[in-house]
């Protein structure tokens, strides 16, 4: 029986990487450090604000200190902010459809490496701010993905007891991997990826708009 379905966000109900990606280059640029949108695909996809600047100062050589990450964290909120309100965003083929679809009895969450802040006004948006029963987000945990730290968090606060009997719904590998070691099933979406790389999934699909509500009952069965 299908206990839960949890959204990842950026690459699941918006196509907001881009964004993500903008963001950082420029909230980096004091520093002199810049990655191309192929590294950013294969390195940075699936980390938080914070794994994400941690790992380009690494693949830089340089150290960072805990002043200068919140500093280039709060950069990075305000760019992205102004990227939103400059209409930067849409959502992906079939996600908001999919969510609008469950029924209210089964508990629909979000389980996402990006801010809170930076959520909130595009689920505003697009008018479905109230639909989820829990939201992990990255400042509720000390982990991001792939550990799968987030994920029992959202289980935790759906008191569900069965993670098999939750679905994430994934684009990344790092995120498939959280959900994954949290013993939760995953659909994965191909909305960033080629297929090669969710092999980990359960079940993987080019897009949300082939998805039902039914069709995520039978991956639980």
């Amino acid at each position: 029986m299908l206990n839960a379905v949890i959204f990842d966000f950026d690459g699941i109900i918006v196509d907001s990487e881009p964004m993500h990606y903008q963001a950082f280059q420029r909230a980096l640029e004091p520093h002199e450090i810049s990655y191309s949108w192929e590294e950013y695909c294969e390195s940075y996809i699936g980390f938080d604000d914070r794994d994400g600047f941690r790992e380009a100062f690494k693949a830089a050589g340089q150290k960072i200190s805990s002043r200068d990450l919140k500093r280039l964290i709060t950069a990075k909120a305000e760019i992205f902010q102004t990227l939103i309100r400059e209409g930067q965003i849409s959502p992906l083929p079939g996600a908001v459809e999919l969510i609008g679809s469950i029924p209210c009895k089964l508990p629909v969450a979000l389980c996402s490496g990006a801010l809170k802040e930076d959520i909130l006004p595009i689920l505003e948006t697009l008018g479905i701010e109230n639909t989820f029963r829990a939201m992990v987000t990255a400042e509720d945990t000390k982990k991001s993905k792939p550990d799968p730290a987030p994920y029992k968090l959202v289980l935790e606060q759906l008191k569900i007891d069965n993670p098999a009997s939750a679905i994430a719904i994934e684009d990344t590998p790092a995120g498939i991997r959280s959900a994954k070691k949290a013993g939760l099933k995953v659909l994965a979406v191909t909305n960033s990826y080629d297929h090669e790389y969710l092999l980990d999934a359960d079940a993987i699909t080019d897009s949300l708009e082939k998805v039902t509500r039914l069709s995520l009952e039978d991956m639980v069965l």
